[in-house]
């Protein structure tokens, strides 16, 4: 018997907002309905965005914990911060700006709902 990873749930007050982040960072499509939206991306497991309406975002790295996060590679620091930025996310760690001439290792964003992902760079 074998296990394969179907899909992902992320909890979130505001679909629309949810949804939309995730979409323009990463492309692919969206099924919604009123209470889940599908974000189907060729390569991926279904991200589903899960409508909770008492939904209290992690704060991290200290507080309400989170339950899990995304990690994400990518091969531009400063191409992905900007994509994230301008998708809705903020940054997490660290706060200043990418444009520098070293490249970090990682850095850890969140999303418009609060939940924190980190991006991983080679």
């Amino acid at each position: 018997m074998a296990f394969t990873l179907m899909s992902l749930i992320v909890d979130a007050a505001d679909l629309e907002s949810e949804s939309s982040f995730w979409h323009r960072l990463l492309g692919g499509s969206i099924t919604r309905t009123a209470t889940h939206h599908f974000l189907r991306i060729d390569g991926f497991p279904v991200i589903v965005i899960q409508y909770a309406p008492g939904h209290i975002p992690p704060r991290w790295p200290e507080g309400a914990a989170q339950q899990m996060h995304f990690d994400l590679a990518a091969d531009d620091a400063a191409t992905a911060d900007e994509r994230v930025l301008a998708a809705g996310g903020r940054r997490l760690r660290p706060t200043d700006d990418v444009a520098d001439s070293r490249q970090p290792a990682s850095r850890v964003y969140a999303s418009p709902a609060g939940h924190p992902f980190c991006l991983r760079f080679a």
